[in-house]
């Protein structure tokens, strides 16, 4: 399966960012081999005004991703994430290895809805 998780970092060992539009990079990582295949630099999303959220989804989207772990997703990005038919997990915390075991863990919860308000910080 192909995973994005929001990143501080572009290795396995970096620590999550827990926000989804702002966060600093996205990590697609291949579960079956472990390896990363992409790392998106998301400084744009970082210096948005706005949008941040629909920009950051529709990346994720254009990767091929199946799924995105991140510590937090507001409405905006969560409806477009939701209408690319990527499921999102929330409360995803340490690094990306950290993440990447509580997904395969099943420790963390499939969102049904936004956890935060949209232009949280």
């Amino acid at each position: 399966m192909k995973v994005v998780v929001t990143s501080t970092g572009e290795c396995l060992d970096s620590p999550i960012d827990p926000r989804f539009g702002r966060a600093a990079s996205f990590v697609l990582v291949d579960t079956v081999s472990g390896a990363i295949t992409t790392v998106v630099d998301n400084r744009d999303g970082v210096e948005a005004a706005q949008g941040a959220g629909v920009q950051a989804a529709e990346a994720v989207s254009r990767l091929g991703a199946e799924c995105l772990v991140t510590g937090h997703c507001g409405p905006k990005a969560f409806r477009t994430l939701q209408a690319a038919g990527i499921a999102v997990y929330t409360g995803a915390s340490g690094t990306v290895a950290d993440a990447l075991a509580q997904l395969a863990a099943g420790t963390l919860e499939r969102a049904g809805a936004p956890d935060v308000a949209g232009h949280w910080a």
